[in-house]
């Protein structure tokens, strides 16, 4: 049998040394073809419109306040708990561990990277599910996702927002999609956005969190439920923290000497 299969592995060789101008054009039809078909499809996909973004209601909770507006008496909400807040309101700290553990090239990619998706498919097929989503998206994708698109696990799903993506970042600046996600990401439970995981967590505003409040903060981002710090997986949570703080010392948003100190702080959860 092995010497068989050299036999027809050495013919197949000769075949294609014969023949390679031939295959070779067969190939490129064929690479033509579906691309040409893969745009056709895009084409007729129906995209939601990005043009009410900068003027959309966002749903947020009703807070009873106290007569000088300060003391937060109750905060009712329905399946959801949020505070809509400025950019220029949320921490420094907080929006550079987001983007040092979430998205490292936010400022310098053009709403999707390539070479991500690329390996995350990869990696999804050998796991034998290319919709299970592991990874590849960028901040203004999952902006999109939040936003204008469900969470349905779909090829048409994920093309729209790779598109809406690329759109979006036409559209909108850097800071004002960072402020939308800010907003909009879950944080566990029924808490979206950091200003109701400030309050909840540490008893604060967004804007007075610190930078080993930050790193928690970041640190839940993709898994919120079972990274909580009110629940049972505490020791993931502090393994996730380090990688936040190690993320952002290696992209330049805080000193040796800030990695460390955040890193040996002790943080009260409220």
């Amino acid at each position: 049998p092995m010497n068989e299969f050299v036999l027809l592995a050495r013919r197949g060789i000769r075949y294609g040394r014969k023949h390679w101008w031939t295959l070779l054009i067969w190939a490129l039809s064929a690479g033509l073809l579906i691309s040409g078909a893969t745009l056709l499809w895009a084409a007729t996909l129906e995209l939601p419109d990005l043009k009410s973004l900068e003027t959309r209601k966002v749903e947020q909770s009703v807070k009873i306040l106290d007569r000088t507006g300060q003391v937060l008496l109750y905060d009712l909400h329905n399946k959801m708990q949020r505070t809509v807040m400025p950019l220029d309101s949320i921490s420094t700290y907080i929006k550079q561990a987001v983007v040092a553990i979430e998205d490292p090239e936010f400022y310098t990619h053009k709403g999707v990277k390539p070479t991500a998706i690329l390996r995350a498919v990869f990696t999804n097929a050998t796991q034998g599910d290319l919709l299970s989503g592991q990874g590849g998206s960028t901040i203004t994708q999952q902006a999109v996702k939040l936003t204008v698109l469900t969470t349905d696990k779909t090829i048409t799903r994920k093309l729209k927002e790779w598109v809406l993506a690329l759109k979006m970042e036409r559209a909108l600046t850097k800071e004002q999609i960072l402020e939308i996600y800010l907003n909009q990401v879950p944080l566990g439970g029924q808490l979206y956005g950091v200003e109701e995981a400030s309050m909840t967590f540490f008893g604060k505003h967004a804007a007075d969190i610190t930078l080993p409040e930050a790193a928690y903060l970041a640190a839940v981002l993709p898994a919120p439920t079972r990274l909580s710090p009110y629940g049972s997986h505490l020791g993931q949570l502090e393994v996730r923290r380090k990688l936040v703080l190690d993320k952002m010392l290696e992209h330049g948003y805080i000193t040796q000497i800030e990695h460390d100190d955040a890193l040996s702080a002790k943080v009260e959860f409220v």
